[in-house]
């Protein structure tokens, strides 16, 4: 009986095996002709709705462009975004693509890309601040918007940096306080790298660059952990992006510069 078990035992790890080396990820999504991007609707310039309520934004402009190398149909997917992995589990969507930072907690329960697009926690600054260092921010005084990401940090990781300023305002939002820059009532603003650098295009701020960086924090494409292979194809198709400029140009649509990280080969 013990020897009947093992036999047993070894042909269902030979067949477990098997399934697992067989990712058949690709011909899934070419086979149900269409690629489906699960979001968070409101987060621009990532992916948001704009006054016809379409939904646009970088990644979303990106992953048209993959899709269509796919040879499939490109489909964005509002989620609950704290729902997101059992959406992505249950085959509801095809893979999460919306600013989503790479975090080890997501690299392991995801096949996560590499980064793609760098979104630095960095500090705006007026172009003639002559402020270049996070040292150069003794004694300034500094805008965050409430209840952000931004706060959180001077509130927890750099709260010894944070000693160093004379004062932290804080706004109900960042356009408020890149405004507030331009004219003196702060002399720096903390924010998120995208979206300092949409809302510096929007205004049109020549006068406002970004200044020293605080944190990195890189954004990555997930996809079901079994669907390495889709995801190999999607971080394919980014270089190529890459190295043809395609990729530049779509960053440089909704951002002052390109911003993007991914790796040319």
């Amino acid at each position: 009986m013990k020897k009947l078990f093992t036999v047993a035992l070894i042909l269902m790890m030979l067949v477990c095996g098997f399934a697992h080396a067989e990712d058949t990820s690709i011909s899934y999504i070419q086979e149900k002709g269409t690629f489906i991007l699960g979001l968070d609707d409101s987060f621009p310039p990532m992916g948001f709705r704009d006054e016809n309520n379409e939904i646009v934004g970088f990644d979303i402009d990106v992953a048209k462009v993959v899709a269509e190398k796919l040879g499939v149909e490109f489909q964005a997917q509002p989620i609950d975004w704290a729902a997101k992995e059992l959406e992505l589990n249950a085959k509801n969507i095809d893979c999460i693509w919306n600013g989503m930072s790479i975090t080890p907690e997501r690299e392991e329960s995801m096949a996560m890309t590499f980064p793609y697009l760098n979104n630095q926690m960095i500090f705006y600054v007026k172009a003639d601040s002559g402020i270049a260092t996070l040292e150069d921010l003794a004694g300034k005084t500094i805008a965050v918007q409430n209840g952000s990401y931004a706060e959180e940090l001077l509130n927890g990781d750099f709260t010894d940096l944070a000693a160093t300023f004379t004062e932290v305002l804080g706004y109900d939002e960042y356009l408020t306080a890149l405004m507030d820059l331009q004219t003196g009532g702060c002399e720096a603003v903390l924010v998120d790298l995208v979206v300092g650098e949409y809302k510096v295009s929007g205004m049109g701020a020549d006068d406002l660059v970004a200044g020293p960086a605080l944190a990195d924090d890189n954004y990555g494409i997930g996809f079901r952990k079994e669907d390495a292979a889709l995801r190999d194809k999607v971080q394919e198709i980014l270089i190529e992006m890459k190295n043809d400029g395609s990729l530049a140009e779509i960053c440089k649509k909704w951002f002052t510069d390109d911003i993007t990280v991914v790796p040319a080969q």
